[in-house]
């Protein structure tokens, strides 16, 4: 046992105890996933810090994104990093299928993707033998005990970028103070999206070095995809809302209200100016876009279930039609989507799940209709309602009502996209200010212990070439806490 080791706490050795205890249920949980993911399948031990002989290096910038949106932010970030550095070597690590899906697409040839290691000290531990990173990014909410206490012992620089904290995760937390304080003080630096944000960061140890925000608005909406979305959208009979990132349980509620006012239009809500037209819901073709894709025939079925068609984008030659229902059954088409509607409801805000992203559907132009929950994205979704870009509702039944209403008036249409449009460009920034106090984070640490290569070679001194602009935008970066 070395001697870090042996400082341990008890309480992070228990933890460690625990996770070795817990493999054999990790194994079957993946096992069970990959019925309806095969993602899950593959290259399993990896997981377990085992990895193919080919998979080596070091001095790695490694990325750890878990998921979908994560992996996405991600994008952005190593975009902005390759622009600055560029030849930086990438490291991408996940916990999801999705994730690792998405991630497949951002590498270059000297890049190398992996999962990330179950937190067990063993695991942990041949992952950082192997890859030896200069320093680690962690994506918006991914802090693990065993990971951040390992790094820490090594030197290695373990950041927390994007990071976001709602006030459900932080009870959680600190109800598990004892291991996740210890986990968040051992952060070399964390940059929040919000002052909110940061606050809730710091009451739980967390060294936060600036609050930069949202990565997600430094995207740019695929530009083939909106083209194609205009081509298509002169040929729509009627104007399209569609329901981006729904989640189980919310689709059933939007093909109830749908059925409800399928050929009675609701009372206009009291914001709606009198006089203005009135909408059925069949005068509106409706899009359902599944956050998840395993639930893709699940929503197909509640569509048919419900007495509607469903025209699938996987299966669809053409359009829909009348009475139809489109779901959008394909990954990495979401800027298609917002590009063919009138206005979006946010999936994940009916249900109490704390809302998925809009801030892409407004760099596309499309206003969105959300529900109560949307925790996640807190400060995003204040903002889009005092910009004018969104609107929010009590329920299912009102976003339908709100939905009608603003379709059926076209000024106030146009009003909120220019709107969206001017919301989605005022914030952005985070993925120029994120990228520099990362390279210059990487490069302190370089000078400070210079890595030996595995061949026993001196390392290339990638972080001797950070350039001088990262380490002056790096040095303006202010906290901004009150």
């Amino acid at each position: 046992m070395t001697v870090a080791a042996a400082r341990r706490s008890l309480s992070l050795r228990l933890y460690g105890l625990f996770t070795q205890l817990a493999q054999p249920l990790l194994r079957r949980k993946l096992r069970r996933r990959a019925v309806q993911e095969p993602g899950y399948a593959h290259a399993v031990e990896e997981r377990f810090g085992e990895y193919d002989d080919a998979l080596a290096g070091t001095d790695w910038c490694w990325v750890h994104a878990v998921s979908l949106g994560e992996t996405r932010a991600a994008g952005i970030l190593i975009a902005e990093l390759r622009r600055q550095l560029p030849g930086i070597p990438i490291l991408l690590t996940h916990g999801t299928a999705t994730g690792r899906e998405e991630g497949a697409k951002l590498l270059t040839e000297d890049d190398i993707q992996v999962w990330q290691p179950w937190d067990t000290p063993e695991a942990v531990a041949r992952f950082l033998d192997r890859f030896r990173p200069r320093i680690g990014v962690l994506m918006e909410t991914e802090v693990w005990p065993e990971l951040t206490a390992a790094c820490a012992e090594r030197g290695i620089p373990l950041v927390l970028a994007n990071a976001r904290l709602n006030e459900k995760s932080l009870a959680s937390a600190e109800r598990l103070g004892w291991l996740s304080r210890p986990a968040f003080s051992s952060l070399a630096a964390v940059w929040a999206q919000s002052e909110a944000d940061a606050h809730r960061l710091v009451s739980l140890g967390a060294k936060v070095a600036g609050i930069f925000g949202n990565l997600k608005f430094d995207a740019a909406p695929d530009a083939r995809q909106v083209a194609h979305a205009q081509v298509l959208r002169a040929h729509l009979p009627k104007p399209l809302v569609v329901f981006a990132s729904s989640r189980d349980g919310e689709e059933r509620q939007l093909l109830e209200a749908l059925r409800h006012f399928w050929t009675t239009a609701p009372a206009l809500p009291a914001r709606v100016t009198k006089g203005s037209a009135r909408l059925r819901a069949c005068d509106v073709q409706w899009l359902i876009v599944p956050r998840h894709p395993q639930r893709f025939d699940e929503v197909a079925q509640l569509i048919e279930a419900a007495g509607f068609a469903c025209a699938r984008r996987s299966t669809a030659d053409a359009l829909p039609q009348d009475n139809e229902i489109w779901l959008g059954d394909s990954l990495g088409e979401m800027a298609l989507y917002y590009g063919l509607a009138d206005a979006a409801l946010l999936g994940g805000s009916f249900e109490p799940l704390g809302g998925q992203n809009l801030i892409e559907a407004a760099a596309c132009g499309c206003p969105v209709i959300m529900g109560p929950s949307t925790f996640n994205f807190a400060e995003a979704a204040e903002l889009a309602v005092a910009g004018g870009a969104a609107l929010r509702v009590d329920d299912m039944g009102d976003a339908v009502t709100q939905a009608l209403a603003l379709v059926a008036d076209t000024q106030r249409c146009a009003a909120m996209s220019q709107a969206a449009q001017v919301f989605a460009g005022a914030h952005r920034g985070a993925a120029e200010r994120t990228a520099a106090a990362i390279l210059a984070l990487a490069q302190k640490a370089a000078e400070a212990s210079p890595p030996a290569a595995a061949s026993g070679e001196p390392a290339e001194p990638m972080w001797d070439a950070v350039p001088a602009s990262a380490q002056d935008t790096a040095e303006k970066i202010e906290p901004r806490l009150e």
